[in-house]
């Protein structure tokens, strides 16, 4: 997912940062804004459940 969101917005993105976690977290905060919880959800997210929370 991180790959396919950097090759389609890749000049429109000005920061990506990954942080490694434990405890099978996934969490995805957008502008420090929690947009995804795997910890919630007790899953992954989809691409589109990403990227529609990316305004470019």
């Amino acid at each position: 997912m991180t790959e396919k969101l950097i090759t389609e917005l890749k000049t429109r993105i000005k920061r990506l940062v990954l942080i490694p976690s434990d405890g099978g977290r996934f969490e995805v905060s957008i502008d420090g804004k929690p947009v995804f919880s795997k910890l919630e959800t007790g899953r992954f997210p989809d691409y589109q459940e990403i990227r529609k929370h990316i305004k470019v």
